[in-house]
Parts: structure tokens; sequence; C-alpha cells
């Protein structure tokens, strides 16, 4: 089972989530199926298929909370303990001679803030990036051969 770096937040955040899926949320779906089913035949209620699909879609989403949780590391800004990049820093990079910089977020998709592309900690570009800074030079072993970027700026 693989870490999920969470910061305070998402992780307060994820489990409040999760306690209101299993206990409000579970009741009201119940309500939705059992006042569907009040309507008769079941084959042809479309009120009944729809509860009992969003039954599972939260019934997905609650096991993919817990485990989150269960496998969650709690990380903070100060992580590498020198300013450097850690889980949940957002680094602006620029690949060899490109002159547009790309941001992206190391961390977990839950953390994600609105258009920031998300690199997992442990995927080969987010090790490489962990504890630089900015005006680092980095190079990295990509699937598809070696590349270099230049940190711009570290959040």
């Amino acid at each position: 089972m693989s870490e999920t770096h969470l910061s305070p937040e998402t992780h307060a955040r994820l489990v409040e989530e999760l306690e209101d899926l299993t206990t409000r949320g579970r009741i009201e779906i119940a309500r939705a199926i059992e006042a569907a089913r009040a309507l008769g035949d079941l084959s042809e209620n479309g009120d009944y298929h729809a509860a009992k699909d969003a039954q599972g879609k939260m019934e997905s989403r609650i096991r993919q909370l817990q485990q989150m949780l269960s496998s969650a590391v709690i990380v903070g800004a100060s992580l590498t303990g020198n300013g450097g990049i850690a889980a949940g820093s957002i680094v602006g990079i620029r690949y060899g001679d490109d002159e547009d910089v790309e941001r992206f977020l190391i961390g977990s998709i839950e953390e994600r803030p609105d258009n920031v592309v998300v690199i997992s900690v442990g995927s080969p570009l987010g090790q490489a990036l962990l504890g630089h800074r900015a005006g680092d030079h980095v190079s990295y072993e990509a699937p598809n051969g070696r590349l270099e970027v230049d940190i711009v700026t570290v959040d």
C-alpha cells in the first residue's frame, strides 16, 4: 500500500467527508431507496435505479477515503527543513530551453488547487524535485529517457 501525502487541512477535510458520508449520506440514500420502493414495480422504477446508482457511487467514495486515510502521511511546508521542495509544494519548472513555465503540485490529487497538475511524490519527477529550491537545475530518468528541468518557482 503506497503512502498518501496530505496537508493537515486536507486530512481534516477528508475525515469530515468520510464521517458525513457514513452517517448522513447513508441515511439519506436509504430514505431515497425506501421512497422509490414505495412507488411500486422496481423493474421500471427510475427513481429506484437512480438511488441505487447514487448508493454505489457513495460507497465507492467511502472505500476510497478509507484507503487513502489509512495510508495517509501528514506533511507540512517544513518537511525538508531547508525551505526546499516538499510534498504540498507548488513548483514552477521549465524543461530544457523551453520558455514556458509549467506549474505542478507535488503531492496528492486531493490537494489539487484549481488549474494545477498534480505530480506524485513517488514519481520520477516528484522524487527528483524533493529538497531542491528555486534556481536549481535537476535531471531525472523518465520512461522515455533522461530529462532536465530548471526550477523557477516554489510556493
